[in-house]
């Protein structure tokens, strides 16, 4: 059986609005920081054209946030997501 560390709980993100919805960008970042990534780094990703859900998975499946971003992210942004 494998076993996967649990995740750090990220502080809370105010994804659920009870007005309008939230901007996308907002609710990519709250759905980030929820998955445990660190705040500029799910800032850039939530502003990045990346498969959320594939990030998300990866995590989920036990990836470290940061290692997910590098294997997702393209080519040209890679130097962005390091500097970050």
């Amino acid at each position: 059986m494998i076993t996967h560390p649990s995740r750090p709980a990220a502080s809370p993100a105010p994804c659920q609005s009870p007005g309008p919805p939230l901007d996308v960008v907002d609710w990519r970042y709250c759905r980030l920081r929820e998955a445990g990534f660190p705040p500029v780094l799910a800032s850039t990703l939530a502003r990045t054209r990346v498969d959320l859900h594939a990030l998300l998975q990866l995590v989920d499946a036990g990836c470290p946030p940061e290692l997910a971003a590098r294997i997702l992210a393209p080519l040209e942004a890679t130097n962005e997501l390091e500097a970050g």
